[in-house]
């Protein structure tokens, strides 16, 4: 056999240095983009918007790159959006912020977001159309809002109109399953639209409380849910011989709701009553400071109207009847400027309780794989140096409400009731 050469064996060992070289770069360095599992990708868009749309250049005094270096080995292990999700959510908190959160289709918010802004950007409209072709952003639901506390999940608010509202379903109710599986607010109804499923509840601390109860979900479009809800819980509730008009605004983001308040307060079915109970907790924000107009302008001219039969229909365009506010933890964004601007402009009295401290303005940012992220865009400051962002209203009437087993008693609304009553009487 003949023997290799010296200059040979060389450049063979010299071949084989750098193809060892060569995969130890390849093991040690990051993966390039092209190859970064989906996963990693969604981790380094919102990182990157992030840093370049959050609104305080400084980022809240945040090393935004050291939360990347700290985040980013744990994004890398995670197997399902829902995992790094959780991952980003975590490294989004670090900058203490409201309107700063990661989104994906496990949860309504998604979809409720998703509707109110759609709703007024046509440029997003078109993003959305690779994501939801119909045009339409709509999931299967009941209208149920849940909160977990201490690993239970209790069911926080009821949409009025809803399913879950014509079946009997409480606030306070402890939700146990959903046709013998975990309850999961998007998964548990997926695809069930129109069928019945059930739903095991406990009702108090007691298990002996535990019940079915047999709802059925059907799509909500995000786009008009709100406004839906709005009007199915508008009503006169007659009370000692008086009529208080009750509104439930779930979210003022959309100029058809708040002219749909004026309507029904000027021209509507809330027209005769003798005061308003103005219910703003939970729900969404994102409206106009006008909406308070009705209730701050000055009494303008009234307009009567006389058809054929002669009967006499007066209108005028402002609402000087007493009215009391409502607000909680889950009042938040506009809602809290609103709630400000009633105390300020000494409309009347504010029950409730102390509002949530999310106070900026966001927008969302779609990702590559249709998941997206809330981010602060804006910082916002009432009266040009009052900044309610980390602080929240307080009510001038405070009223604590325990959830947990409540059986659908909801003292705050009670309150305000009460109080307006005695502004009439």
């Amino acid at each position: 056999m003949k023997k290799l050469g010296l200059p040979k064996l060389n450049r063979f060992a010299t071949a084989i240095l750098i193809s060892v070289s060569v995969l130890l770069l390849l093991l040690t360095s990051p993966l390039p983009k092209t190859l970064a599992k989906p996963e990693t990708k969604v981790f380094e868009q919102v990182w990157q918007t992030v840093n370049e749309n959050f609104y305080d250049p400084k980022l809240n005094g945040v090393d935004w790159k050291a939360m990347r270096q700290k985040y980013e080995p744990q994004a890398v292990r995670t197997k399902s959006i829902q995992e790094v999700a959780g991952v980003i959510n975590q490294m989004l908190s670090e900058l203490q912020t409201s309107h700063t959160r990661f989104y994906i289709p496990n949860e309504p918010a998604y979809y409720q977001l998703l509707g109110i802004f759609q709703a007024r950007n046509p440029d997003f409209q078109k993003q959305l159309k690779k994501f939801f072709p119909k045009g339409k952003i709509e999931y299967s639901g009941i209208g149920a809002i849940t909160k977990d506390i201490n690993g239970k999940t209790f069911v926080s608010g009821i949409l009025d109109g809803s399913p879950a509202a014509k079946t009997g379903l409480k606030v306070g109710d402890q939700l146990l399953s959903v046709d013998n599986r975990p309850y999961q607010p998007i998964q548990s109804f997926a695809g069930k639209a129109g069928q019945k499923v059930t739903l095991l509840i406990q009702r108090t601390p007691d298990a002996k409380s535990q019940e079915n109860i047999a709802v059925t979900p059907k799509m909500f479009d995000a786009s008009t849910m709100f406004l839906e809800a709005q009007q199915a819980s508008t009503q006169v509730i007659q009370r000692n011989g008086k009529k208080i008009g009750y509104v439930h605004i779930w979210s003022n983001a959309a100029d058809p709701d708040q002219e749909k308040l004026r309507e029904d307060l000027i021209y509507g079915r809330l027209r005769d009553a003798q005061a308003l109970v103005l219910d703003l907790r939970d729900g969404w924000g994102g409206g106009d400071i006008g909406y308070l107009n009705i209730f701050t302008a000055q009494k303008g001219p009234s307009i009567t109207s006389i058809p054929r039969n002669g009967k006499r229909y007066t209108y005028i365009s402002q609402w000087k009847k007493p009215v009391v506010m409502v607000i909680n933890e889950g009042s938040r964004s506009s809602k809290e400027i609103l709630a400000y601007a009633f105390q300020q402009h000494k409309i009347g009295p504010v029950v409730g309780s102390k509002t949530t401290g999310a106070v900026v303005a966001g927008r969302p940012f779609l990702m590559s794989d249709g998941s997206f992220l809330y981010l602060a865009v804006s910082d916002v400051l009432i009266n040009e140096n009052q900044r309610l962002e980390g602080k929240g209203v307080a009510p001038d009437i405070n009223v604590p409400f325990s959830l947990e087993y409540a059986q659908g008693a909801d003292p705050q609304k009670e309150r305000a009731i009460e109080t307006v009553l005695q502004a009439v009487q």
